[in-house]
């Protein structure tokens, strides 16, 4: 007999011999958990024909994580996804569960000549169920996995880079090749607020982790090898798959990186000894390349050229930078003044070709104007890029920071050039190039043409330890122009909604640019209208914007604007301690509320 409330629950007598404390009633009909054992099954509204399920809150799922390991674990069936993160990620030793989510896997569709290869799938579901309490580190990793060698295996796995697959498995990977398959991709999103199984999510089924919101938060080295590993991984994918474009000197950089760091993974023989980034603080400014700059309080002339070749002459005083048309009319009023506090900052840099040009995105009262800023050489770039970073942030150039930020893009620049020492490393024949640099390269280039300028990039970074090199891919990732945008389509097929962790852009497929960028900071609020599927926000200056969503549900719209509004109410001084009321009532929509 199994009580709930004032009522019971006849069982079969074989059933009674079992641990019941994980078991809960699942209400078919209304798709609802019973999670309440003190309510009578009348105050939770069940009737005579109700069909109620005894049945396990944690159930086994198969996970495939950034890395493309699929992991076999339980996982809460009863929660809102975004506990169940929570408790998959104190399992496997990743802080900072917000930042991930789940996705139903692509459907594929399998070729005849295709053989059914079985994929290894690593099995944990022995390990103890999530708790309030800390998990306890032995050896480096959680107590779990030191209990056994096979466990231990599995952390190592997830902790250290592995080497990446067989040319072929690469090739029958799903790859997106336009904006409409990203945005496809999109609408696959878990509902954050409602359980896996109220999602139609059953025991086995496979399930995609991923980080969601591109915005990564007190990064420490020393505790989160895991979470620095699978994010490097999920990165080094979007390459490889060609999730986000690239320029080809970019690519090289790509793939020494890559090679460097498959090679110093392999001699990494304790996770616990994964070296750490010194600096936290520059770690992440390495990481938040996509740019938001910062400007001084010192004048810095210097000649610039605007995009189309025409040449004034600039200063940068605060964070505002002026133009005149010479340097002797700099004492009149100017042509124009741009304060690029709260602007985008991003490179467009090609080092071989000698082009270093400053793209700006400047808040109006209509949307985001475009501004490009090509300097002479690559030390003004160097000095005007970082000055603009910290601009952007409201800092100025007296700021203690400029200095660090300026030898961080001379790094970055560095990597860049080629620079060829010996003979003997340029033939090295154990470069698997295919792994390294995306189809696309790979259809250009023969493999001997692409290892000696692979060997070049590399001569740059040889010396990195694994975590400088990871956070160096991430640094470049992350300053490529379509970082972290999500793309859903909107009610005219043409119209594509790019949803970042800072910004909103409206892409025109049939003129295949941006047409208009608003900035969250400059957001007063947002609404859906959930009859007709449509998100509504109103900015400063009285501009008001209308979507509707054609490949995903509106609610993936109102859950990616805010989840990131969460994302930006963090702070370093919090404890670990997650506000979910908060998430879920940005986030939740008309039922969380």
């Amino acid at each position: 007999i199994f009580p709930y409330g004032d009522r019971q629950i006849f069982l079969s007598s074989s059933e009674i011999k079992q641990d019941w404390s994980d078991h809960a009633l699942w209400w078919e009909q209304k798709q609802q958990w019973l999670l309440k054992p003190s309510w009578t099954l009348d105050k939770c509204g069940i009737h005579a024909d109700a069909r109620l399920c005894l049945t396990p809150q944690h159930k086994p799922l198969q996970l495939v994580m950034p890395s493309s390991i699929v992991l076999r674990m339980r996982v809460c069936f009863s929660s809102p996804v975004f506990r169940t993160i929570m408790g998959i990620c104190k399992l496997l030793n990743i802080r900072r569960p917000e930042e991930l989510s789940l996705l139903w896997p692509v459907e594929e569709k399998k070729k005849k000549k295709d053989k059914d290869v079985g994929e290894e799938v690593y099995d944990i579901t022995c390990a103890p169920l999530p708790s309030s309490t800390i998990p306890k580190l032995a050896n480096g990793m959680p107590a779990f996995f030191a209990e056994t060698p096979e466990t231990e295996v599995v952390y190592k796995i997830l902790a250290v880079s592995q080497p990446a697959p067989a040319p072929e498995t690469i090739a029958k990977l799903y790859r997106t090749t336009n904006i409409m398959e990203k945005a496809h991709i999109n609408s696959r999103w878990l509902d954050s607020s409602r359980s896996l199984l109220q999602q139609g999510v059953k025991e086995n089924d496979k399930l995609i982790l991923r980080f969601k919101y591109y915005t990564f938060h007190d990064i420490i080295p020393q505790a989160d090898v895991v979470r620095l590993t699978q994010l490097y991984e999920q990165s080094r994918w979007a390459i490889l798959l060609e999730e986000i474009e690239c320029t080809e000197e970019e690519m090289m950089v790509f793939a020494a990186l890559q090679y460097h760091i498959g090679k110093v993974s392999l001699t990494e023989q304790s996770v616990a000894s994964c070296p750490a980034m010194e600096d936290l603080d520059l770690a992440l400014q390495c990481l938040e390349v996509k740019m938001e700059g910062e400007s001084s309080a010192d004048d810095i002339p210097k000649r610039l050229t605007l995009k189309g070749y025409k040449q004034y002459w600039f200063t940068f005083k605060d964070t505002t930078i002026s133009y005149y048309k010479s340097k002797e009319e700099s004492s009149k009023e100017p042509i124009q003044q741009m304060n690029l506090k709260g602007c985008e900052v991003a490179p467009d840099v090609s080092v071989a070709g000698q082009k270093f040009c400053i793209r700006l995105l400047i808040p109006g009262p209509e949307g985001m104007n475009e501004v490009y800023l090509r300097c002479e050489h690559e030390q003004q770039y160097s000095r005007w890029m970082a000055a603009c970073r910290l601009a952007s942030k409201g800092k100025t150039l007296a700021d203690s920071s400029f200095s660090s930020e300026v030898q961080s893009i001379q790094s970055f620049l560095a990597m860049q050039k080629t620079t060829p020492r010996n003979n003997t490393a340029q033939t090295d024949e154990s470069i698997n190039t295919h792994s390294l640099v995306s189809p696309r390269y790979q259809k250009k280039y023969k493999p001997k043409q692409l290892t000696p300028r692979i060997l070049e990039a590399y001569q740059n970074v040889a010396q990195l330890s694994l975590t400088d090199a990871i956070q160096k891919f991430l640094q470049i990732w992350q300053a490529l122009p379509d970082f972290g945008l999500s793309y859903i389509v909107g009610c005219r097929k043409d119209e594509v909604l790019g949803i970042a962790n800072n910004r909103l852009i409206r892409i025109d497929l049939s003129v295949g640019d941006v047409v208009k960028t608003w900035r969250y900071n400059t957001m007063r609020q947002w609404n859906v209208n959930w009859d007709i599927k449509q998100v509504a926000i109103e900015f400063d200056g009285n501009v008001n914007i209308a979507f509707s969503c054609v490949t995903a549900n509106c609610k993936i719209v109102h859950e990616y604007i805010g989840g990131y509004i969460f994302m930006s109410t963090r702070c370093r001084e919090q404890s670990d301690t997650l506000n979910e009321e908060l998430f879920h009532k940005l986030t939740g929509g008309h039922e969380a509320l």
